[in-house]
Order: structure tokens, then sequence, then C-alpha cells
């Protein structure tokens, strides 16, 4: 694995997430914590629950290791073949599955918000927001298909080494859904009112066109040339829907914890459903900027070094890419968690999103932060199950994590009646647990994969990262004290003074401590200073 590729698409996955991160911030200003935005929220689940399952997820990983092993032992050529039978395939199936949804959709919406009207939750049904719903839900759920073909375009892109423009194509698509969206909800409802969110739902299959569209330049640059192909009763198709099949479920995981929590929080009251939205997406920057970067890089590594059996090559590279994951993610979280109020307050806090939205959605986000770093470590073991061709251990795994995820909502909401940070927990508990699970599994298949080295990267990386919170703490309880009465220049000089501060600490102790991955990251910095 590239220590360079990993930050280029490290680069790449930071603007496309800073650009989601701006879509959130636009819309906490327009619709606040509102049950429109509610609405809206849940109603974009189920598209971007099989976005994160597709892109990447099953269909990208298990494409990835096919056709890098086809690449390797059949060459290019017949390494096309396979992707035009793929995407035809796909193109197909989710163009039934769209239209299978749209008709659906009124059943979608009514499992959706079924526990509101179950009696034991504060919200109740109301007619006028499901109408919204169901609308909403037939104007995206296109997106599933697009977006499926796209995933299928980044798998032939990474496959190939070329990692910047699949990385860029999120960035592209928050682009179009902003705009797209912005300027249809204008035009539907100049006042910002319920029908402008339908423009922002035009807007995702806006985005969803631009994701694809935008990846075709440097698809033709390595050779890839469109042919419908038909012929699906093949080898290579069948060994990518083999490994599909646990992976869906595998994968999918996380993301239908998060479906399961916004249909728990939108009986818990108005605004949860927003308010774990926001800070979900504020978690995600860690995870997407490191965690699937690192996963990216590394797959087609894996796949390589595990061609005929398990090489010698494959233990030293899942390791890296978890020591890799820990370096960045552990700092990262803990800096999340104990500056949740001024990150939030800066990002979110103006419009129609007020105070009280600030500190609901700062209680999800350190609730998430439980988890995170286990969460980012799925985005790297998960794939080298499929790599191995054990793809069934992740499956398994992921199917207890959804009882217990279930379990402990209910737990949570219904009989000990905590709020939605309760829910974010869950999510929290799960990844670790599932996490936990499958490392030992690999441990069982793969021999040692380093857990010694990782053991002394926690502790070195723990210790650094403790100074870095504790500067962090420091500054939350003298600094910020009064986020209301700050402007939106002073709360941002001060959290990017203190975050550069924190951030040398981290650094100085980490190399202090020889942290080996700090070699890499302060290399990249002087030849990207140096240019």
């Amino acid at each position: 694995m590239s220590a360079k590729a990993t930050w280029r698409v490290s680069a790449a996955v930071m603007l496309s997430r800073v650009l989601g991160l701006a879509r959130e911030m636009m819309f906490a200003a327009l619709f606040g914590g509102s049950r429109w935005m509610d609405c809206f929220y849940l109603a974009y689940k189920v598209p971007n629950l099989l976005r994160d399952l597709f892109a990447e997820g099953a269909l990208s990983q298990a494409f990835v290791t096919t056709f890098s092993k086809k690449v390797k032992s059949d060459g290019p050529e017949q390494a096309w073949v396979l992707a035009n039978r793929m995407m035809t395939l796909a193109a197909v199936f989710m163009g039934i599955v769209t239209l299978v949804g749209v008709g659906l959709a009124p059943w979608i919406v009514e499992l959706l918000t079924s526990l509101s009207r179950s009696g034991q939750t504060e919200r109740g049904y109301n007619p006028a927001e499901i109408s919204l719903m169901v609308e909403m839900v037939r104007v995206m759920y296109p997106f599933i298909a697009l977006v499926s073909l796209s995933a299928l375009v980044m798998g032939m892109l990474n496959a190939r080494d070329v990692f910047g423009m699949p990385a860029l194509a999120s960035c592209f698509f928050n682009i179009g859904s902003m705009a797209g969206g912005a300027a249809i909800g204008y035009w539907m409802d100049p006042s910002w009112g319920p029908r402008s969110l339908v423009g922002f739902s035009w807007g995702v299959v806006i985005g969803g066109v631009t994701q694809l569209v935008c990846q075709f330049p440097a698809l033709r640059a390595v050779g890839y040339r469109f042919v419908a192909d038909f012929t699906w009763n093949d080898s290579g198709v069948r060994q990518v829907l083999r490994l599909m099949v646990p992976a869906v479920i595998a994968a999918s995981v996380t993301q239908v914890n998060v479906l399961v929590n916004a249909m728990f929080a939108y009986g818990v009251g108005e605004g949860a459903v927003s308010w774990l939205n926001y800070a979900f997406r504020l978690m995600q920057l860690p995870i997407g900027v490191f965690g699937v970067a690192v996963a990216t890089v590394t797959l087609p590594a894996l796949s390589r070094a595990a061609i005929h059996s398990i090489g010698d090559d494959f233990g030293p590279t899942l390791a890296k890419g978890l020591k890799l994951v820990l370096f960045l993610v552990f700092p990262a979280t803990l800096g999340l968690v104990t500056l949740a109020e001024p990150i939030i307050s800066l990002l979110y806090e103006r419009g129609r999103f007020s105070e009280e939205d600030r500190q609901a959605t700062a209680g999800a986000l350190r609730a998430y932060g439980c988890g995170l770093l286990f969460y980012a470590g799925l985005k790297v073991l998960q794939p080298a199950f499929y790599a191995i061709e054990k793809r069934w251990l992740p499956m398994i795994a992921s199917l207890v994590a959804l009882f217990v995820n279930a379990g402990c909502n209910y737990t949570f909401v219904f009989i000990f009646k905590w709020g939605h940070e309760s829910l974010a927990l869950t999510t929290s508990i799960v990844a670790s647990l599932n996490f936990v699970f499958l490392y030992l599994a690999m441990r069982h298949y793969a021999g040692d994969i380093g857990t010694r080295g990782l053991a002394g990267a926690f502790l070195k990386v723990g210790i650094a990262a403790s100074v870095m919170a504790g500067l962090c703490i420091a500054a939350d309880r003298f600094l910020f004290t009064d986020l209301s009465g700050m402007s939106v220049w002073e709360k941002g000089l001060w959290l990017g003074a203190v975050i550069g501060v924190a951030g040398i600490a981290y650094l100085a102790v980490a190399k202090l401590l020889r942290v080996e991955e700090i070699r890499d990251f302060l290399a990249l910095v002087k030849r990207t200073a140096g240019r």
C-alpha cells in the first residue's frame, strides 16, 4: 500500500466531506431541527442506505476483489469484458428496483414511521408529514440506480490504481445536489417551507447524475469502452454476486442501524432525526477522510496478496492499514468529543438552528464518538475477509449486530425512556462489538496480523491523543463559555488556534514516542510545502 496514494485519496475525500458538511450547514440554517427536516432526512435514509451499501460497500468491494484478480490472471481485456457484463446487469436490475421502489413508496414510508404509530413514543401520526415523505421517496428513488453504476465505475478505476477521480466523485454529488436542490427548492417555495424540500429531493437525483458522469473521462483514459453485454452466466459475474450476497448484509450493518435509529428517533420527538443526522455528518468526516481512504487503497493490495492463498504480504498490509486508521482517527475522535459544542456552534448555529439544537446535536456527537475508531477500523477490516473469500463471517457478525442494535434501541427508548443520544450510543456499541469479533476471526484465519504492534501503537497514540484532549478540554472550559454571545469570526479564530495547537502537540508527542506513521505524515507535509 502506497502512503502517497493514501494521502491523495484522503485529500480528495476530505474535500468531498467538507462539501457534504456545507450541504448540512445549508439545511441547518434553512430548516434547523424542524419536523419537516426530520421528514426529509427520514425519506432520504432509504436511497442513502443503498448509496453507502453500494458506493462504499458490497458492490464496490466484491467487484474490486474480482476485477483485480481478473486483471492479474487473465489480463485487462478479459477484465473489461467482465466490467461490461456487470454494468449491463446493474443497469437492468437497479432500473427494476427503482420502478418497484417508486410504486411501493407509501408502504416504505409506513414502515419508516411505524414506531410513531405505536403509542409508545411522544410523536404521533401526522398525515401532512407522511404525504410529504411519500413524495420525496418517489423523487429520490432513482438515485439508487445511478449510485450503483457509479460504484462499478469507482471499482474499475480503483482496480486500475486510479484513486483520485473516484474519491472526488462525491464532491460532484454534493455540488450538484446543493446547486440543483437550492434552485428547484426556491422555485417551489421561496419562503423555504416544506415544499422546498421536494426541490432538494430532486437535487439528490441531480447529484447522482453528476457523480456518475464526472468519472467517464478517467474511465475512458484507462481503456474502458462500454458495450452492452447480457452474457450474465459467466464465472466472473457469478463470483461478484457470490461475494455480494453476504457482503450486502455485512457492509450495510452500520447504515441499517442508522436507519433503524432514525425510525426510533422519529418517534422520540421533533428534531431528533435532524440532530442525529447533523452529528452523524460530523462523525463521517474522520471516517470518510481516513477510514474509507485507507480502505480504498488497501483493498486491491490485499486482493493481490490473496490470489491463491494468504500471502506473506497480507498480514503486514492489513496491520499497516489499521495502524494508519488508529493514528489518524483517534485524535480526530477526541477532538470532536471534547470540542463538540464549539464545533457545532461554528458550523450550524445560524438561521433557524437554535441553541437547543446545538446542545442536542452535541450530545449525539459525543455518543457517536464512543465508537468512531471502531467504525473507521471496520472500513479496513471488513473488505479483508472478501479478499480471502471468508465472506460469511462479516455477514454473521452483522446479523448479530442488527439484533443487538434493535434490542438496545428498544431498551433505551421504550424501557429507560432515554433521549436521542441513546440511539447514537447504540451505533457505537454495535460498531465496537462488530470490530472485536471480526478482528479475532481474522487472527484465526490469517495468523499473526501484528496484534502486538497494534497494541503498542494504540498505547503510544493514546498517550499523544490524551495530551491533545487535555488541551481541548481546557479550551472548552475557559474559552467557549458563552457560545451564543460570540461572533462567527471569534468562534472560528479561537477554534482554529485551539485545533492548531492541539494538533501540533499531538504530532510532537507522537514523534517523541516514535510512532511509525508519523514519518509518512511528516514526509507528506514536507513534500507538499516544498512544491
